[in-house]
């Protein structure tokens, strides 16, 4: 079988699964040792940016501690974001792209994750208040409130507890939302966004609050 006969049967493959057995999919056929970000896009193929997103996303649902990730994945989802505002083809730096890194550690952490994704998953129904995803207005909205997540997703606060999962969970509902046309899951991930804000200006002026304490 032809390289390319391959790369369209995994394209129909990933076209008949649910979300979830997608992923799963995706982790399955994922190199042994290494991997770049380049080569989980060509697995995944043209089954979108926003099937990208939730699977880059997914790793930050669990602790794991992988060196590199929220800084790759995050500039990836926010270049994503900037590519569906702008309506233009997704280009990667070549230094983002073929970045290496751990196939062991980030297969572990995606199949820990799958599981809080099936949960956050069954929230989701396709065609549910449509009206918050089809006009052009909200559509702009929905993707600088993707490009916000994204950039929370790479603030510099990794070690700190759920400092990347809320901002992973708002780009997983507005992705899903986006794919299935599901306005309730678009709004959870803008509440999230919100939540995430309140959670780092709370980090913030406490850890403010506790260096004048100290010095005091």
């Amino acid at each position: 079988m032809s390289p390319m006969e391959l790369s369209q049967n995994e394209e129909s493959e990933l076209a008949v699964e649910s979300l979830g057995e997608k992923i799963e999919l995706i982790i399955q056929k994922m190199p042994p040792s290494q991997v770049t970000l380049v080569e989980i896009m060509d697995i995944i193929g043209n089954d979108g940016l926003l099937l990208l997103t939730i699977f880059l996303s997914l790793i930050f649902l669990v602790p794991v501690s992988i060196p590199g990730v929220s800084t790759v994945f995050g500039s990836a989802i926010l270049l994503v974001g900037v590519t569906r505002l702008f309506g233009r083809k997704l280009w990667l730096p070549e230094k983002i792209g073929k970045r290496t890194l751990s196939s062991d550690k980030l297969k572990d952490g995606f199949t820990k994750a799958l599981k809080w994704f099936h949960r956050l998953e069954k929230v989701s129904k396709p065609h549910r208040f449509p009206s918050l995803v089809s006009s052009k207005m909200l559509a702009i909205v929905n993707n600088l409130a993707f490009i916000l997540a994204a950039i929370l997703l790479m603030m510099p606060f990794g070690l700190i507890p759920f400092s990347n999962t809320i901002p992973a969970v708002a780009l997983i509902f507005l992705a899903i939302g986006m794919m299935q046309k599901d306005g309730i899951s678009v709004l959870l991930g803008h509440l999230s966004n919100v939540a995430a804000i309140a959670y780092f200006s709370f980090l913030i002026v406490g850890g403010g609050w506790s260096i004048g304490q100290i010095f005091n």
